[in-house]
């Protein structure tokens, strides 16, 4: 059974930090371009970043460019997402998805 399974949402203030991971099993992670996709509360989805098979290709949605930062260790079939400056507008469930989706981890930013 395909699993990706998202980790490290929490609570941070404005400003602050996260690094969210997406562990992929039982899918040829390695071949796949990977996305990371999100859902404000009560809002629809929205695409935040690609990265390519390899990794050495990445493309982010405006409102997160220059503060998100993708990456991916094919060794490991993970996906992460380094999110730095957080805004109030970056609270949201994220995804990671590829040909399947993960169930999401929230991320609140708010003091």
């Amino acid at each position: 059974e395909v699993q990706l399974v998202e980790s490290g949402g929490g609570l941070v203030q404005p400003g602050g930090s996260l690094r969210l991971s997406c562990v992929v099993s039982e899918f040829p992670f390695r071949d796949y371009a990977m996305y990371w996709v999100r859902q404000a509360p009560g809002k629809g989805l929205e695409w935040v970043s690609t990265i390519s098979s390899g990794g050495d290709s990445t493309t982010y949605a405006d409102s997160v460019k220059g503060r998100f930062t993708s990456s991916r260790d094919n060794a490991k079939n993970t996906l992460y997402l380094q999110m730095n400056s957080l805004k109030p507008e970056d609270t949201a469930v994220y995804y990671c998805a590829a040909l399947y989706w993960g169930k999401g981890t929230l991320v609140t930013v708010s003091s």
